[in-house]
């Protein structure tokens, strides 16, 4: 008796898991749940580019900070104020 309740348990669980997905892929089907599909696809990508972006400016900052590229040395600086250019 307890291996039958146990079943039909499963079967019950089984059946509404089905009628979800297949309600899922119904409104998946038309023109909108395609739409809406894209849109997702495209903010994910966008996003994902985002943060790469992000990423890798943060990384050449670094990167330019620790070898001093950014920093002119004193002679060009003086040279810079004065409006000379340098070679």
């Amino acid at each position: 008796m307890l291996k039958k309740i146990f079943w039909v348990g499963v079967g019950i669980g089984v059946g509404a898991l089905a009628y979800r997905k297949v309600s899922e892929a119904r409104n998946f089907a038309g023109p909108d749940g395609l739409n809406r599909v894209v849109g997702r696809l495209a903010d994910e990508v966008a996003d994902t580019l985002a943060a790469f972006r992000d990423g890798m400016q943060s990384k050449e900052s670094e990167l330019r900070d620790s070898l001093g590229l950014d920093q002119a040395p004193e002679s060009a600086r003086g040279r810079h104020a004065a409006g000379e250019t340098v070679n």
